[in-house]
């Protein structure tokens, strides 16, 4: 918008709100305030805008809204292009769990949350991403300082945690950061684990619980369906999520690829047993399951741990608790043995195993334990093959640096997809002004036929009339066909997205519709507060 306009701007903000606190006041119709011509040089722009910022009087300032003293007091603030794109974010590389958890939104309120954030002043459309690793909100707003203050106040008062100590903690992205940062997100490479899936699932679940909720807005849904896209592209075409990188997802794939090919579905046929409920032994259990596993052992010392597993398991998941002195008799039916315990002697010696009844080849032991829990002499058994921690952090490590290179490959598609999600978001500029050259044109229009009507219309019967109403339209459709066509683009050619911004800021000054565009976006807040 041209600088010379701030003073439209200001003078009709005045004037709604002259009318809004003056209701026996007539408003004058939109678009046809009057407004006085001043010469427009540069120390007049800045004397207006100086003026405007300080003609509210500290008690009239004191009976009106903050939304309505930002409109009296800042007019410049608006005269921008367009809103922002702002994300105001605390994550896991940036904030402790106990703040996180505190500022957690469960997924049931997400809508809520949207609705609470769309009636602050500044923020047009809004999403919630809150995960264990994350809790980031996005918003459209009209300024971006004073957007960021109003979310960073709204997520104190419903965490309770002082704006200071969030501040202290917080990350901020506009725009074009904005959208780097959610598909990298969503592809995985901000995750603690390069090429995590659950995370995609996650956005998909924004996008699902934001349709059709006031709020969740062209921009913000168009960002996060592009980031989906971005996501899936990327694990896609760069297979990032292959490979264990993990101790315990590494002694799983080792274990399925080391069973014998009799077994048709090993995750699924094999026996499992898994000695140990701690992290590590859970961890194992979660990752037998995300492989198919259905039917898991589990050796511990008392059964709460084991129940509080089973709890966390999908349906169709059995988890049978056993006791510690039962060990060997589940290592007897087992085909895999897993051990995760923080015993300091092995549980596993060579008379131990070799006593077992012999599978198919041979019986799998897969140790993560420090120290070890299977004796190294248990290896020297035909019947037995035994796998440590050594092992697996090979596996672990090329993983590791497998997925370092396909991330590289993976910001590729990233930065591809970021400037055609850019070039879609700048195409929607043009809509507004097409919305309002419609408008414009159609008030002439009707003005004019009223006009001839008031002189000549005694003298027309109805179907003349409705002749004269049908002439006249189908002249502004022909007249305005060539405008709207040049105003009309995909964004996916970036010559023709420059010459439609062209177009459209040429309108926009010719007719003065940037005043009237910016004058609808906080006349609709207003309503909305």
């Amino acid at each position: 918008m041209a600088v010379s306009n701030a003073f439209v701007i200001g003078t009709k903000l005045e004037t709604l709100l002259r009318d809004q606190h003056n209701p026996s006041s007539s408003p004058a119709p939109l678009g046809q305030i009057a407004i006085r011509s001043l010469p427009m040089n540069n120390t007049t722009r800045r004397g207006m805008i100086q003026r405007a910022r300080c003609e509210i009087s500290p008690s009239k300032a004191a009976s009106i809204s903050a939304l309505e003293q930002l409109k009296t007091s800042a007019i410049d603030r608006y005269t921008k292009e367009r809103s922002s794109i702002v994300m105001i974010g605390l994550s896991i590389h940036t904030a402790p769990v106990e703040l996180r958890e505190k500022l957690a939104i469960p997924e049931a309120e997400w809508p809520r949350a949207i609705a609470e954030l769309c009636g602050l002043n500044h923020i047009e459309e809004a999403a919630v991403l809150s995960t264990c690793n994350r809790m980031e909100i996005y918003v459209l707003a009209l300024s971006q300082q004073r957007g960021v203050k109003e979310v960073t106040e709204w997520m104190s008062k419903t965490s309770g945690i002082p704006v200071s100590e969030i501040c202290q903690h917080r990350f901020l992205l506009y725009n074009k950061e904005v959208t780097q940062h959610l598909f990298e997100v969503s592809a995985g490479l901000d995750s603690l684990v390069l090429g995590e899936g659950q995370i995609l699932a996650q956005v998909k679940q924004v996008v699902k619980l934001g349709q059709g909720v006031n709020g969740f807005g062209r921009n913000i849904s168009g960002l996060f369906k592009h980031a989906i896209t971005a996501g899936k592209r990327a694990r896609t075409e760069t297979n990032i999520a292959a490979g264990a990188v993990s101790v315990s997802s590494a002694a799983v794939e080792l274990a399925l690829m080391k069973l014998p090919e009799s077994f048709p579905h090993a995750s699924s046929s094999a026996r499992m047993l898994v000695i140990g409920a701690g992290k590590m032994g859970k961890l194992v259990i979660k990752h037998l399951v995300a492989k198919g596993c259905t039917k898991v052992v589990v050796v511990n010392r008392s059964e709460e741990k084991v129940a509080a597993i089973r709890e966390e398991m999908p349906l169709g998941v059995e988890i049978i608790y056993k006791p510690l002195d039962e060990m060997l008799a589940c290592a007897a039916e087992a085909d895999v043995v897993f051990t995760s315990t923080a015993s300091e002697a092995p549980l596993f010696l060579k008379e131990h195993v070799e006593i077992l009844p012999p599978v198919e080849e041979a019986r799998l032991f897969v140790d993560i334990s420090v120290p070890r829990n299977v004796g190294s002499c248990v290896a020297e058994l035909d019947g037995a093959r035994v796998y440590n921690v050594d092992d697996l952090k090979e596996v672990v490590a090329a993983n590791k640096e497998d997925r370092v290179r396909k991330a590289m490959e993976a910001q590729g598609i990233i930065t591809e997809e970021s400037k055609q999600f850019e070039a879609w978001r700048d195409s929607l500029e043009t809509v507004p002004t097409i919305k309002k050259l419609r408008e414009y044109c159609e008030r002439v229009r009707a003005g004019l036929v009223d006009k001839f009507m008031s002189k000549n219309g005694n003298d027309m019967d109805k179907k003349t009339k409705k002749a004269v109403e049908d002439l006249t339209r189908s002249m502004v459709n022909k007249i305005l066909h060539g405008p709207m066509q040049h105003l009309r683009c995909d964004g996916s050619d970036s010559r023709t997205l420059r010459e439609t911004l062209e177009n459209m800021q040429a309108l926009n000054r010719m007719y003065g519709l940037d005043v009237e565009i910016l004058e609808e976006k906080i006349r609709a807040k207003t309503e909305q507060k």
